[in-house]
């Protein structure tokens, strides 16, 4: 059932189902989230069946703002808080040292939390109707309302066609980020990037005065996050990534009949072949980023089993986008 997540009513009838330990859809700036109480491990359990996810495959926490941090984390290191205070609310997701009693089964089994301040509106205001319950909800956890592994939704419909209409979602519009938020690990002392996003290296780099490390870089004792598995944000279809004058090539080649294929691009083409569906990629990667997964699943409804995808640049403003298709490719 879809609701106007506007709507005053809308919301309370939203915390009152996480409360009372069900599911809820979640429009969020980045992407939609399918939440529960994360500090009721029966509700987070439901998500892990819901998805289809391994239970040691972690969840990120959502909190209203940042004096919720108490409840879950029990440290955060100067250059975290440097982050908090630039970006919350927004699309970051830190990883801190948890609270023994904090978010048990949305973690992973792990001593860490990561946690995220979400911007849209109707995220913020469900969250803050949470914190003034009897008793409170402290916070959601809310990985992407998708099954384990596939496109992640960037509507509410798109949450629906995932899970039908058992599932209550609030209804935020289309997402103004259209990929996941950028995940810094902040448990080791220094920043390391675990997730690229719309926030990029240069943006925690002069926030917090130090670059961010790779996970190359600093291997030891990395956490699990979400979103990190090889094959990841995949559609029905199979990706396959090449630069523009191998995508020209393979077009080329391709013949007379091209049903059944997309293209997506950023290059312009000389020709293709008849049946060939084109897409153009928009030239920024903030505008790529925001269609990227509606794309993706737009080629799924129209019964297209081979996407050809122009590499994004490799420039760090593309480094979320470039994740996310090599994950899709990489589950085909």
């Amino acid at each position: 059932m879809i609701l106007d997540g506007t709507l005053d009513a809308s919301v309370h009838a939203a915390a009152a189902a996480l409360q009372r330990g069900e599911l809820l859809g979640l429009p969020t700036e980045t992407v939609y989230g399918l939440a529960a109480d994360a500090d009721n491990d029966s509700a987070v359990a439901q998500i892990f069946t819901a998805k289809g996810r391994p239970a040691n495959h972690p969840l990120i926490v959502h909190v209203a703002d940042a004096q919720a941090i108490t409840h879950y984390a029990k440290a955060v290191p100067l250059f975290a808080q440097q982050l908090i205070e630039a970006f919350w609310p927004g699309p970051l997701t830190l990883i801190l040292p948890r609270l023994p009693h904090a978010a048990k089964a949305s973690t992973g089994g792990q001593d860490s939390v990561g946690l995220r301040c979400p911007s849209h509106p109707v995220a913020h205001a469900v969250l803050r109707a949470c914190q003034v319950l009897t008793p409170p909800v402290w916070g959601v956890s809310a990985p992407s309302a998708n099954k384990f592994g596939r496109v992640s939704p960037t509507t509410a419909q798109h949450v629906a066609t995932e899970f039908g209409d058992d599932l209550l979602v609030l209804d935020g519009g289309a997402c103004e980020v259209g990929i996941e938020s950028t995940i810094v690990d902040c448990t080791r002392g220094v920043p390391v990037l675990l997730r690229p996003g719309a926030i990029t290296r240069e943006d925690i780099a002069r926030v917090c005065g130090q670059r961010p490390l790779s996970k190359e870089e600093l291997q030891a004792n990395t956490p699990r996050a979400s979103g990190t598995l090889l094959a990841h944000y995949a559609p029905n279809a199979k990706v396959r990534l090449m630069p523009a004058k191998q995508l020209q090539s393979a077009l080329d080649l391709l013949g007379a009949d091209g049903t059944r294929i997309a293209v997506y691009h950023r290059s312009a083409l000389t020709s293709a072949s008849q049946g060939v569906h084109l897409r153009a990629m928009p030239q920024q990667a903030l505008a790529a980023a925001r269609e990227l997964f509606g794309t993706l699943r737009d080629f799924d409804e129209m019964g297209i089993q081979l996407i050809w995808i122009e590499t994004p640049p490799e420039t760090s403003d593309w480094e979320g986008v470039r994740d996310r298709l090599q994950r899709a490719a990489a589950a085909g």
